[in-house]
């Protein structure tokens, strides 16, 4: 029997907040632990939740960019659990009335197709704490440091087919709240994590098979192992004809495979009612529009804008679109150049290599564009080649100075002039008559030996383009 994968994900993205969703105390990652839990964090009695304004307009902005509903009148429901990480006994979250509901994301996948996955709701609640047992022998530790940071939970519809359309979803999920500004994506600081479910079912049957949650994924590969894992499970227990049975499980990355946490709760479990310490929260359509009026170019338009304004290609443009920062970069050094290509090769080449090298992120690169921009016009001036330009980049990199100045006291400066270069190709000439033989009884790969000559004579400094012309000549006699 040949089975269909069904795919949903929960993606739980903090907000870029200071202060916690509820309460003053700060969202700052890697504080000592419960240093950073107050007394309505932690349920005390008496204290009540105050809704932090930025974590709506936060709301709103993801609803707007993925064309969603945005709710005039929204709901905080409490959510009834008992876990040693969650001090109050239950979680605020909203359940029948969320901020925003039915939007949708198109994806471009690995092979060109494009398919859009519906966004069935995105709601805002609280976070848990977290429990340690890595320190602790026989024993758990609780870190409220969490409890009340302010999360966005987007749930998809069951709308993916394999787990590469899943990743695919995420990173375009992740790409997204990131140039929003409403979340830093980190996902080892669990800033961006997700539950997926997961079934299989005949191909051709409509209705869903039983499915499994798989909790916590924090990392793209994990997501795709954990989802490959869990259908093979799915698919041996239903052909061996075993019935899958509805369950929480987790990843374990060591042994690459899913096991059992607990029974699948139902919504009824949780015995949700309305929060009675918070009022409904009303949006205008004053503040949407305000929010809506301050959204950022979105990474599909930009990437969009870059093949028709700078004529590049739908790869370089993805490429160059994946952040805002990037794109930012890339621009400013493409404002100062004729030749938009060629900004784009070096953000994408030499930058991005000494980047990953070094492991910093764009934002901290030693070369601000306007560095990179000193140096790419010298490349359009003739001032250097592209050859000495990576070695008067790394010079730049190293913190010898700017473009010129590293170009002047290396004395890197490009001989244009013909009369200079044409004497050096004669010399060489001169100096290989049997190559020149060779050369002039067909051996035509044998320019390129020439061509090293004379770059190797003139320190790499003659320009490229005019010793190709004179050789050509005068290698035809």
């Amino acid at each position: 029997m040949e089975w269909e994968t069904v795919i949903g994900l929960e993606i739980h993205a903090q907000l870029a907040t200071r202060s916690k969703i509820f309460s003053g105390a700060t969202t700052a990652y890697g504080a000592e632990p419960n240093s950073q839990a107050c007394l309505v964090d932690l349920g005390y009695p008496g204290v009540l939740p105050v809704l932090n304004e930025g974590v709506v307009r936060m709301a709103v902005a993801f609803g707007l960019a993925t064309d969603c509903t945005i709710a005039p009148r929204s709901v905080f429901a409490r959510k009834n659990y008992f876990y040693p990480d969650l001090p109050k006994g239950y979680q605020i979250s909203q359940y029948e009335l969320p901020v925003v509901h039915g939007g949708r994301i198109e994806l471009e996948l690995e092979d060109g197709a494009r398919k859009t996955i519906g966004i069935t709701r995105a709601h805002l609640e609280e976070d848990a704490g977290k429990s340690l047992h890595e320190d602790f022998q026989g024993q758990s530790g609780i870190d409220l440091n969490r409890a009340g940071t302010p999360l966005l939970e987007i749930v998809s519809e069951p709308d993916m087919r394999s787990a590469r359309e899943a990743v695919a979803y995420m990173k375009a999920i992740h790409q997204l709240v990131r140039y929003l500004g409403i979340c830093d994506g980190n996902m080892q600081e669990g800033s961006f994590r997700c539950d997926a479910n997961i079934s299989v079912r005949p191909v051709g049957r409509h209705e869903f098979g039983t499915r499994a949650e798989i909790k916590n994924l924090n990392s793209f590969r994990f997501v795709e192992r954990a989802i490959l894992f869990e259908v093979e499970r799915q698919v041996d227990i239903l052909e061996s004809g075993g019935r899958v049975v509805q369950e929480t499980r987790l990843y374990d990355p060591e042994r690459d495979e899913t096991r059992p946490m607990r029974s699948k709760e139902e919504a009824n479990d949780y015995r949700y009612f309305p929060d009675p310490d918070l009022l409904p929260l009303e949006i205008g359509p004053e503040l949407v529009e305000e929010v809506r009026a301050g959204l950022p170019e979105l990474p599909w338009r930009k990437r969009e804008r870059f093949i028709a304004e700078y004529g590049l290609s739908a790869y370089d443009a993805g490429v160059l679109s994946v952040s805002r920062t990037a794109a930012d970069y890339f621009e400013t050094v493409a404002a100062g150049l004729a030749d938009k290509k060629l900004a784009a090769n070096w953000v994408m080449g030499e930058l991005a290599g000494a980047l990953n090298k070094a492991g910093l992120e764009i934002t901290a690169s030693p070369l601000d564009p306007e560095a990179l921009l000193g140096l790419l016009r010298r490349i359009e001036d003739e001032t250097i080649s592209g050859k000495i330009a990576k070695e008067v980049f790394e010079a730049m990199w190293a913190g010898e100075g700017d473009a010129d100045a590293v170009i002047e006291a290396r004395g890197l400066r490009q001989i244009t002039d013909s009369a200079s270069v044409e004497a050096v190709v004669m010399e060489v000439i001169a100096a290989n008559p049997q190559q020149l033989e060779q050369y002039r009884s067909g051996k035509d790969k044998l320019f390129g030996f020439f061509v090293g000559q004379v770059m190797k004579a003139t320190g790499g400094k003659a320009n490229p383009a005019l010793v190709n012309e004179l050789l050509k000549r005068l290698l035809a006699g």
